[in-house]
């Protein structure tokens, strides 16, 4: 049985079709998280025209290097990602196999420094509450966005990297072939965790330094 026939399933007569409903099914879901992080964006923006001056505070407040850190990081994987697809296309199995595993040794390093950074943030009291360090009216609810934006693209990351060590396994294993649409749909969504965060970065820890 060629490597083609293998990765086609019912009811798509063949790869090119396939592949189609695959990137198309992709960029449904993808729809679906951008009108889930739209609401976010949303609130996000109204909240800060209401209290622009907590905001930019709140922001002050935010460790730049390990933003721009972690931006050095996923863009890096996200070229790790797209060179995967484009060498999957040129039958480079051996490329493949390592740029898969360094776009997840990628992710990884992501949630590492994100961690120390929740740690420093947590160490300095900057968890909405009671105790809570700044008193200017809209701070403290920035770093309720900041929490809960970054942690939900932590959590997005987390399943991106689930989904490139399970390629990265049935890669090793000869199980999925390098013709298969599995490697482009798992790249779109790759893309977007990145693209997330690189929205993110402005709004979290740019604003309070561009005043």
């Amino acid at each position: 049985m060629s490597e083609t026939a293998r990765v086609i399933n019912e009811p798509w007569p063949s790869l090119p079709r396939q592949r189609e409903a695959v990137t198309f099914a992709v960029w449904l879901f993808l729809a679906t998280e951008v009108l889930f992080f739209g609401g976010l964006f949303l609130g996000y923006t109204v909240y800060r025209w209401l209290y622009p001056e907590g905001f930019l505070i709140g922001a002050q407040e935010t460790d730049i290097v390990y933003g721009v850190s972690n931006t050095a990081i996923i863009m890096t994987s996200s070229l790790t990602m797209a060179v995967a697809v484009r060498a999957a296309e040129q039958d480079m199995r051996r490329m493949v196999f390592r740029c898969l595993i360094a776009t997840a040794l990628f992710g990884l390093a992501f949630l590492v420094v994100k961690g120390f950074e929740y740690y420093d943030d947590i160490i300095r009291g900057f968890v909405p509450g009671p105790h809570f360090p700044l008193h200017q009216t809209g701070a403290e609810l920035f770093w309720t966005f900041y929490w809960v934006m970054t942690a939900v693209h932590a959590i997005h990351l987390t399943i991106g990297i689930g989904m490139v060590a399970t390629l990265t396994v049935l890669l090793h294993r000869r199980k999925l072939p390098l013709v298969s649409p599995a490697y482009e749909g798992v790249a779109l969504y790759w893309h977007l965790v990145d693209i997330i965060w690189v929205v993110l970065l402005p709004l979290l820890y740019l604003i309070g330094r561009a005043s």
